[in-house]
């Protein structure tokens, strides 16, 4: 079924059609001044015949404590400002936990009783640990998102404080409403001396970053996955009831986190 990406706004927030998997490819763009530190990633939507259309993009703020990546429609206007500006990807200091906004506003930064419709959604919510190997072994990542009501529909999660995040339910357990995956362990190859996933010829490239999310309850459903098959060229599939922006910032935190890149 061809996927619809007419309104790109409505798109990036709307989850993968159930049955189908998304298929989509990141760039990333080190020319110019400053972008071997501040790159800006490309997604696009894979089409048959090699044909791809333009998604996102993504690149890292400058002069900002921790990571910020603004998220936008526009290749071109990465502004926050800008009327493309979609979403952000947010770290905190350590760089080990990020939570994905919509271009919603910030609680904080009002003082009125605002309508709740304009506050600012979080889409997911990622967290890195190290493992018991160190940084040598694969990377553990939970990936918390807003659940589905019973049309399907994306539960609205917009905190008014930091005890309603993502991260803080999570943290404390209180999973109502919410979906917790996980990255699929890899498991040991002898042959070739590394750790694997099986991404059914989706990936080439041998990589640490490659991962797949699934739910513990069915580890054979891959609700997204994300590789390298070239220097600078990813894969990034994924299926129901994920979103193309929700995706791309787990990708984008991938590609930051310290402890997912050694």
């Amino acid at each position: 079924p061809l996927i619809n990406v007419d309104d790109l706004e409505e798109f990036a927030i709307r989850p993968a059609p159930q049955g189908v998997t998304v298929k989509c490819r990141i760039t990333r763009d080190k020319k110019g001044m400053d972008r071997g530190m501040y790159p800006t990633y490309y997604l696009h939507l894979e089409r048959e015949h090699g044909k791809k259309v333009f998604l996102l993009a993504g690149r890292k703020r400058k002069k900002s404590k921790t990571s910020n990546y603004l998220i936008s429609i526009d290749p071109t206007d990465l502004s926050r400002g800008g009327e493309s500006f979609i979403g952000k990807l947010r770290s905190n200091l350590m760089g080990t936990k990020f939570t994905v906004y919509d271009n919603g506003v910030n609680p904080m930064k009002t003082t009125s009783s605002l309508e709740a419709s304009i506050l600012r959604q979080e889409l997911a919510a990622i967290c890195y640990e190290t493992n018991v190997l160190g940084f040598k072994g694969p990377r553990k990542m939970s990936v918390i998102i807003p659940g589905m009501n019973m049309d399907h529909e994306r539960v609205s999660i917009r905190p008014r404080n930091e005890h309603e995040t993502l991260l803080a339910r999570w943290q404390n357990k209180n999973t109502e409403s919410v979906i917790e995956l996980h990255n699929k362990t890899p498991v040991w190859n002898d042959d070739t001396q590394s750790y694997v996933l099986n991404f059914h010829g989706r990936v080439t490239q041998a990589s640490v970053k490659n991962f797949q999310i699934i739910h513990d309850n069915d580890p054979d459903y891959i609700v997204m996955q994300f590789g390298r098959v070239a220097e600078d060229v990813f894969t990034m599939d994924y299926n129901y009831p994920m979103c193309a922006l929700q995706a791309f910032a787990i990708a984008l935190s991938s590609f930051d986190s310290k402890l997912a890149c050694e």
